[in-house]
């Protein structure tokens, strides 16, 4: 039984569909950005009138939207809540999927022990996260040429925010994995995906406008700022580190927990 094969080849059609969604995101974006930097002044104007909240919020302060980068981490920031969900449903969904279609007693009967099946559900994750970043890698350079309207840019921005893909998805499907293991049991992915997403999302813009870092410096959104990226071309390491830890742990953490776990039979 080849595990890894067979976990990859059950996430290819949602590698495909997870893709293709955000490559069309960012063609459909950017192809916008030539009539948005040729009404850059009133454009400025305009984003001066929103309250400082929303801005903060959504991560457009001090964003300079006649700039092909500045524009491009605006649409990063609705990338990166997309990759999360994808990170996130594999995640829950990693040792909770038998449990929930009662084969993982199955699946256990066989003469291979739990951390090599655990290894090979997760590389399987891994690959497939890596196929998805990898066309957005590509999808983002094309897009930022094709319709930067000639502008010039500094690539080592553009690689550092995209090189963010990896670490962001990493903390989404081990914190995913461990919580996983902590529950009883997973009936749906969504719900989990979607509360830890959407959670630490809105955790990030609440603290960003109450300016609380206590509360934003747990949430990667905030580990991983686009703008932050853009401008400085580079990391905020520290708040980085924090997501990388977190990683660390949630992957220690789960292969302990799932050893013990107790899984329910079909019979």
């Amino acid at each position: 039984m080849n595990i890894f094969k067979h976990e990859f080849k059950t996430k290819l059609l949602s590698v495909l569909i997870w893709s293709l969604s955000i490559a069309a995101l960012i063609v459909l974006f950017m192809s916008l950005f030539s009539s948005f930097s040729a009404d850059a002044a009133l454009l400025s104007q305009m984003t001066e009138s929103f309250p400082e909240e929303l801005l903060i919020a959504f991560g457009m302060q001090d964003m300079d939207m006649s700039s092909v980068l500045g524009y491009f981490a605006i649409l990063f920031v609705f990338c990166q809540i997309c990759l999360a969900i994808q990170a996130a449903n594999y995640g829950f969904g990693l040792v909770s999927i038998e449990e929930s279609e009662w084969t993982a007693d199955f699946l256990l009967s066989k003469p291979i022990s739990r951390s090599r099946i655990l290894t090979s559900k997760l590389l399987a994750a891994l690959l497939s996260l890596t196929l998805t970043e990898a066309f957005v890698w590509m999808c983002s350079f094309f897009s930022v040429h094709i319709f930067g309207s000639g502008q010039e840019f500094q690539t080592k921005a553009l690689v550092s925010l995209l090189a963010s893909m990896s670490v962001f998805q990493l903390f989404f499907l081990t914190v995913g994995i461990f919580i996983s293991l902590l529950v009883k049991r997973v009936r749906s992915v969504t719900p989990f995906s979607m509360g830890l997403v959407f959670g630490l999302y809105a955790l990030n813009a609440f603290g960003s406008m109450i300016g609380e870092q206590s509360l934003e410096v747990i949430s990667p959104f905030k580990h991983f700022t686009p703008n932050y990226i853009v401008r400085h071309a580079a990391w905020e390491m520290p708040l980085a580190l924090i997501s990388v830890a977190c990683i660390v742990i949630s992957i220690i953490a789960s292969y302990l927990f799932y050893q013990k776990r107790n899984i329910a039979s079909a019979v």
